[in-house]
């Protein structure tokens, strides 16, 4: 299938790199509606797939998605159960149709707490499209930002000789893939919540209300339109 041109959406083609994405609000969205929060993750897990296709379809580098962080550990045990549920639904579910589409997913995080049945399903992802050359898909599991620093500075340590920032950049998950260039955060909250840190250094942030199962494809392509309004100087004086 053809890819879409930025220039029929409105946006101009130089499009962000490695867009990442909060996906917040899905209990919340449920609550609303008087349906048990696993209902909200289930619509969230359903808008997941225009997203990924649209930045697929754009020519976006890396989409790199927070699912459940190392805090997410605190929610009651049956949330839980019913993420673990859905992770594996999702990939066993959608898994061929991202192969084919040249995805390459990545997981960002320590895997080896989840059960067995959830690092299956992940490792098999992983395994299958890892040669594929088309959109980075990373999917934040188990995943924070200092955790992440503290698993580089170990790897780091054991090497026995100076650190460039380079080297570090290398050690983390995100190894081989450009910096954020464009956060977004659904959900009406305005902060960052351990994601990607340090590759979120010189990120443009975009904050919205929408809850994640409302994030339709026009309120993302309003976001990459507003990231290209932004004037991104990188700490140099504008020109």
């Amino acid at each position: 299938m053809a890819k879409i041109l930025p220039q029929s959406l409105g946006l101009a083609p130089e499009l962000p790199a490695h867009v990442g994405i909060i996906m917040d609000g899905n209990g919340r969205w449920a609550k609303e509606r008087g349906l048990p929060r696993p209902m909200g993750h289930r619509a969230g897990m359903e808008r997941l797939r225009g997203l990924i296709r649209l930045s697929s379809d754009l020519g976006i580098t890396a989409l790199s998605l927070y699912a459940f962080s190392t805090e997410n550990w605190k929610r009651p045990a049956g949330e839980i159960d019913a993420l673990m549920r859905l992770f594996m639904e999702y990939f066993r579910r959608e898994l061929d149709s991202l192969h084919e589409n040249g995805v390459c997913i990545r997981t960002l995080g320590e895997k080896s707490v989840f059960p067995a049945a959830v690092q299956e399903a992940l490792e098999t992802a992983e395994r299958k499209t890892g040669a594929n050359r088309g959109l980075k898909l990373n999917v934040a599991l188990n995943y924070g930002s200092r955790g992440e620093v503290v698993r580089a500075a170990n790897l780091l340590v054991a090497r026995g000789k100076p650190v460039s920032e380079a080297d570090l950049m290398n050690a983390l998950y995100t190894a081989g893939l450009p910096d954020l260039d464009l956060v977004i955060r659904t959900g009406g909250e305005q902060r960052l919540s351990n994601f990607l840190l340090l590759q979120a250094a010189y990120a443009e942030l975009v904050f919205v209300q929408d809850y994640f199962p409302d994030f339709t494809d026009e309120r993302y392509v309003d976001c990459l339109r507003e990231y290209q309004r932004r004037n991104r100087r990188f700490g140099a004086l504008q020109g």
